[in-house]
């Protein structure tokens, strides 16, 4: 009455829970004689369970290709577990009240190993039902063969018989979607740990394949790290190119790109996540350039960490291919600090609106590369205006314009001042 194949690895370590059926089931009034038609017949059924076990194989391998599965894989494990099952069934007819919880026990590791062996739940009734079937009708056989004038009494039992089914259905389906649960939260939870060894940087090469499989992304791919923060989560729908790890503060997205060129490979990750370059207010995103191969990808979650470093606190985008001399004052904020006090000290030491100004026209004249006039038009005054602003800051840094040496420390160092402090 209650098929099933053994699992080769037991669904639980400790004692297994023997779950209360949902109502209390009721026996219907039956007099002595029913019972003892009942109790004659369950008694040859009892003593004849391997023909009743090869039976109920049979109708399984004939009626559900899953069973018909289990079956080419392992019959002696299958025959062995039907067998158990259905003499606990029958013993059940002969002492319902002391077999009670060694049936439900069966029963619900039936279920349990089911679903991790992961048989669908509709071939698991069927053959409950199968069960129930057979049993029911080989009590109505052995009565019709040894008693025949005793057939009718077995309609007093046929309520009890079919409850106890019901009720087994109903536990092993219990069974079956508890244990689904526990499964799928040990699926997402071993997913999250291999994707987070693989950010951090600490997954082995031995796990490489397996992270690969659970993520759905090739091994040798070449990918693109995207670190998100701020904003809603929910709004976040990653396509089937990409895995989005979700953090305490930061999430981080492993992005699959294509081979073309490194610009193309910057733009891709943001549409794979779901996101744009127009971040909602609040939300930070940094895009790391792209590295080759999943045991890369350490490498490429810190890129993308150092372009959120540079994200302004408002919000915004940074691709790091874009704003490398950024990445490299910020990468080591101790020689940012000394780079900016060494050449813009003196600057930085004026009188805030003094200072504001030279810093404002410094940075303008680099945006206008190099061009006073528009940089004057940036920030509305003559280009005379500009170039006696830029002499007055050469003579408080002790450095010139016109040599690329200085120009390239006054930039840095202008980088490494307007940068976000952490």
């Amino acid at each position: 009455m209650h098929p099933a194949a053994r699992t080769r690895t037991t669904f639980r370590t400790g004692p297994t829970p023997v779950p209360q059926p949902r109502s209390r089931r009721i026996r219907s009034l039956i007099d002595a004689d029913a019972l003892r038609v009942l109790h004659r017949a369950a008694r040859v059924l009892l003593d004849d369970l391997p023909d009743l076990t090869d039976r109920l194989l049979a109708v399984l391998r004939e009626q559900e290709p899953a069973y018909r599965t289990a079956l080419e894989n392992d019959h002696a494990a299958t025959w062995q577990e039907v067998h158990r099952s259905l003499r606990h069934s029958v013993t059940s007819l002969l002492d319902p009240r002391g077999s009670r919880e060694a049936a439900h026990r069966c029963t619900w590791r039936i279920g349990a190993a089911r679903a991790e062996q992961g048989l669908p739940l509709d071939a698991l009734l069927h053959a409950f039902r199968l069960g129930g079937s057979l049993v029911w009708q080989r009590l109505v056989e052995e009565t019709t063969r040894s008693e025949p004038d005793d057939i009718r009494l077995l309609v007093h039992v046929a309520t009890d018989v079919w409850n106890f089914v019901d009720e087994h259905c109903t536990l092993v389906a219990d069974a079956y979607r508890q244990a689904e649960r526990q499964l799928a939260w040990r699926r997402e939870n071993r997913v999250r740990l291999l994707a987070a060894a693989l950010l951090d940087g600490t997954s082995r090469i031995a796990d490489l394949p397996e992270t690969a499989e659970r993520l759905c992304l090739p091994e040798h791919g070449r990918y693109v790290v995207v670190a998100i923060a701020g904003g809603p989560p929910h709004d976040l729908e990653p396509g089937g190119s990409a895995y989005l790890h979700s953090g305490v503060e930061v999430d981080h997205g492993i992005v699959l790109v294509g081979d073309e060129g490194e610009g193309k490979a910057d733009r891709e990750p943001l549409a794979a996540l779901g996101l744009t370059a127009d971040a909602p207010a609040g939300r930070r995103i940094g895009v790391g350039s792209a590295v080759t191969g999943l045991a890369a990808v350490g490498d490429a979650r810190r890129l993308a960490d150092l372009a959120l470093s540079i994200c302004p606190p408002e919000g915004g985008t940074v691709r790091l291919t874009e704003h490398l001399p950024e990445a490299l004052v910020v990468s080591c904020p101790e020689l940012g600090a000394s780079l900016t006090e060494r050449v813009l000290g003196p600057l930085l030491r004026l009188e805030p609106a003094d200072r504001d100004v030279l810093l404002d026209t410094l940075v303008a004249w680099f945006a206008c590369e190099g061009s006073a006039q528009r940089a004057g038009e940036r920030l509305y005054c003559h280009r005379n205006t500009v170039l006696n602003r830029l002499r007055r800051c050469e003579q408080l840094i002790g450095r010139s314009l016109a040599r690329p040496h200085d120009v390239v420390e006054i930039s840095l160092a202008l980088t490494a001042c307007r940068l976000p402090r952490g």
